[in-house]
C-alpha cells in the first residue's frame, strides 16, 4: 500500500479578495510501510496536505492516489484512512474502551471481536489499565494514546497524524515516539506524520518532507536532508538549530551549522563580539555578531568578549545567491 499526491494545489480566499496558496503543486509519495514525516513552519501547508489526503479538504487541482486507486473525488468516509488530530476529541460520555471501539461497532463488527481488538490495541499502547475509565479522568498524554488506539484499531490502509504529540509533556513525548514507530511497523501501512518539531521528525522518520509556502522543498532521509540541504530555505528550517548563512560573496552564500562553529579567545580567523550566551544543558548557545555557535558549557565566553570564530572548510555548505539552490 502507498499514498501518492500529484500536483496538489489548494487556494483559499482571504478577506478583501486576497488569495492564500496553501498547496502549490505538491508532489509527494509515502511508500508501503513507510513513516513519512512532513515538517515545516506554521502556515507551510503541511496540515492542509494531510487533510487533502484524508478527503477533508477538496483540491483545486491535482490528485490523491491510495493503493493505486485514485481517491481524489472519494468522500473521506470511504477512503479507509485513519486520522489523529492534535486534540484527542474523545466522546466525554463514553468510557475509554467504548471510545476506542466506537468505529468498529458502527461498522457492524461483532461485539466479541470489538472487545478483543480493543484489548489488543490497548495492550500495544500500554493503556489497558485505562479501559474502564472516563475521558475526564485521563491526563493529556493518556487521552492522546486513546485517540491513537481508536485510529489504529481499524487497521486502516493509511494512518495520518496531525501534530499528535504537541500537547504531550517532554518525557511522554519521547516515549510515544517509539510507540508510534512500533505500532506503524506492526501495521505495515504507510503513515504520514505532520509536525513542526525538528527533533521529532529526525527521530521518527524513514523519510522527511520539508515544506514551506505550500511547496515540498526536499524529501529524503533525515540524515541526508540535514547533511545536504537542497536550498537555503531547507537549511534555515531543518535541524535542531537553523544553519548560519553568511552574506553572499561572488554570488555564493556560505552556510555552516552552529555545532561546527568554533569560538576562540585568540588566534587567526573571523573576529567578532559575543552578543548572548544561553544555557542548554551541558552545552550553550553563543551568539557572536550574526553567527550562532553551540559549544560545551565549559568553553562558554562572556557577553561582550571579543573572540575569534573559525570552522573547517569541509563543514561549509554553498548555495546560489540568486536561487538559493545548493551548489
Amino acid at each position: 500500500m502507498s499514498v501518492v499526491v500529484e500536483g496538489a494545489r489548494k487556494v483559499y480566499r482571504a478577506r478583501r479578495g486576497a488569495r492564500v496558496v496553501a498547496l502549490d503543486g505538491v508532489d509527494l509519495a509515502a511508500k508501503p510501510g513507510e513513516l513519512l514525516v512532513v515538517v515545516g513552519p506554521s502556515g507551510s501547508g503541511k496540515s492542509t496536505l494531510l487533510r487533502a489526503i484524508a478527503g477533508l479538504e477538496p483540491l483545486d487541482a491535482g490528485r490523491v492516489v491510495i493503493d493505486d486507486r485514485d481517491v481524489t473525488g472519494v468522500p473521506a468516509g470511504r477512503r479507509d484512512v485513519a486520522l489523529v488530530f492534535q486534540e484527542a476529541a474523545l466522546f466525554p460520555h463514553l468510557g475509554v474502551a467504548a471510545n476506542i471501539g466506537i468505529g468498529e461497532r458502527a461498522r457492524g463488527t461483532r461485539r466479541g471481536d470489538v472487545e478483543s481488538r480493543v484489548r489488543e490495541v490497548a495492550r500495544t499502547l500500554d493503556i489497558e489499565p485505562l479501559l474502564s475509565r472516563m475521558p475526564g479522568e485521563l491526563s493529556g498524554g493518556e487521552r492522546q494514546r486513546v485517540a491513537l488506539a481508536r485510529a489504529m484499531i481499524r487497521a486502516p490502509r493509511v494512518c495520518l497524524l496531525d501534530e499528535p504529540l504537541a500537547s504531550v509533556d517532554t518525557e511522554l513525548r519521547l516515549r510515544m515516539r517509539g510507540e508510534i514507530r512500533a505500532v506503524q511497523r506492526s501495521l505495515g501501512v504507510p503513515m504520514v506524520h505532520v509536525t513542526h518539531d525538528q527533533a521529532e521528525a529526525m527521530a521518527m522518520a524513514d523519510r522527511v518532507a520539508v515544506m514551506a509556502e505550500g511547496k515540498v522543498l526536499q524529501c529524503d532521509t533525515p540524515a541526508s536532508v540535514y547533511a545536504r540541504p537542497a536550498t537555503t530555505a531547507v537549511a534555515r528550517v531543518f535541524g535542531p538549530l537553523p544553519m548560519n548563512l553568511l552574506p553572499a560573496v561572488d554570488g555564493v552564500v556560505t552556510g555552516v551549522r552552529p555545532d561546527r562553529v568554533r569560538v576562540h579567545r585568540s588566534g587567526s580567523g573571523r573576529r567578532a563580539t559575543v552578543v548572548a550566551v544561553e544555557p542548554a544543558g551541558e552545552e550553550c548557545l553563543v551568539t557572536v555578531d550574526d553567527l550562532l555557535a553551540r559549544l560545551p558549557w565549559a568553553d562558554a565566553p562572556q557577553v561582550g568578549e571579543h573572540v575569534v570564530v573559525t570552522w573547517r572548510p569541509e563543514d561549509e555548505h554553498h548555495f546560489d545567491a540568486a536561487t538559493g539552490a545548493r551548489r
